[in-house]
């Protein structure tokens, strides 16, 4: 038995070293730059750095019409595009705090017709109505108990007819530099339902909340994604010593599901998810750099799982991203909308994407 032994730990430790080296191999394989697929942009908007373009959303009209809207933080605007070739439409709004007007607009969101714009200096979420940009409302605004303080990122859904729901993120910091102490991180998610009768708004906040003192904690937060299918809010938090993104529950617990930061050798920035009726799909999150190390990592809707990654040719340093599967234009499975660099958005065929990492899944609307 001893002979065996010691004719058996050299064969044990061999299988250990080749098993941990596969392992090693797939981590590696996971988040190495250089063996991502770059996939050439199908268009890319007219740049305009001093606008400090942040974040996108694409909305269809019923008239064929199929918009790019990006929010522009130090323009106080929000800019139209044509979403199939990039042409510039149009621009809407102006400082200030009155309708249609905004202070650092960051976050954004579409539902049906509906606008929403995250105004951080504001303090607000300001509603707007499709496609003539009238004004229907705000809510979160300063003055209301448990108000919005430096809020950032939106992701919304309807409930019912004229009912809808929204999850916002706040950066709130009460120091000059770092993060809130752990303490203070319970406030990070504001929950609001909000109902649009006729020309007007109605708003209540449903909830409040972030882990303290746990893994679950949320540090810096802005880019969040609601997934009601799976009663799941996924949460990026950008905070250096974190780079991960938790996975919440709708009620605001945390589920003790993180996505880690081996994925994201920088900021996990943008959030999008393609959905499919059954459940599946794939959620896709910027890893942003500003060189050509930016890049958008997939995961598998159901079980979180790294399907891949890949690279714009000319995108860089992405804040917001926007995915749409409706098949329109050029774009014959939905089209990948990241933001480039501060000034500008470009556009990604999904078709390309799903050939590129071979995705089996085809959603298109």
């Amino acid at each position: 038995m001893e002979k065996r032994s010691k004719l058996m730990a050299p064969l044990f430790i061999g299988l250990l070293l080749i098993f941990t080296s596969q392992v090693a191999s797939c981590q590696k394989k996971s988040s190495n730059t250089d063996e991502l697929p770059i996939i050439k942009e199908k268009f890319h908007t007219d740049r305009d750095e001093g606008d400090n373009v942040d974040s996108p959303v694409i909305w269809h009209g019923s008239d064929d019409q199929h918009w790019l809207l990006a929010t522009a933080k130090e323009g106080d605007a929000i800019i139209v595009y044509n979403a199939a070739d990039g042409s510039f439409l149009q621009r809407v709004g102006g400082s200030g705090t009155g309708e249609k007007q905004f202070d650092r607009p960051n976050g954004i969101a579409v539902i049906d017709d509906l606008l929403l714009i995250v105004e951080r200096n504001n303090k607000r979420v300001q509603v707007l109505k499709l496609p003539d940009f009238s004004f229907v409302g705000n809510f979160g605004q300063e003055g209301l108990e448990d108000g919005l303080i430096k809020p950032y990122g939106i992701s919304a859904f309807q409930v019912s007819e004229n009912t809808y729901e929204a999850y916002v993120s706040d950066n709130y910091n009460p120091y000059l530099e770092g993060y809130p102490a752990e303490g203070e991180l319970e406030d990070r998610i504001h929950h609001y339902k909000f109902t649009i009768n006729g020309e007007s708004l109605e708003s209540e906040q449903m909830n409040i909340f972030g882990e303290v003192y746990t893994e679950g904690a949320l540090h810096k937060v802005e880019s969040i994604w609601v997934d009601r299918e799976h009663d799941r809010l996924l949460i990026a938090d950008e905070a250096y010593l974190q780079r991960n993104v938790k996975v919440y529950d709708l009620e605001g617990n945390f589920t003790g599901e993180i996505i880690p930061e081996k994925y994201f050798t920088s900021e996990p920035e943008g959030i999008a998810l393609y959905e499919c009726e059954d459940g599946a799909g794939y959620w896709i999150i910027t890893d942003q750099h500003k060189d050509e190390n930016n890049k958008y990592q997939l995961f598998d809707r159901e079980t979180l799982d790294y399907v891949g990654g890949f690279r714009g040719e000319l995108t860089r340093n992405t804040d917001g991203i926007w995915l749409t599967q409706k098949a329109f234009g050029d774009f014959e499975e939905g089209a990948f909308y990241p933001v480039h660099n501060d000034g500008s958005v470009t556009a990604i065929a999904w078709a390309d994407v799903a050939d590129a990492l071979s995705l089996e899944l085809s959603c298109t609307q």
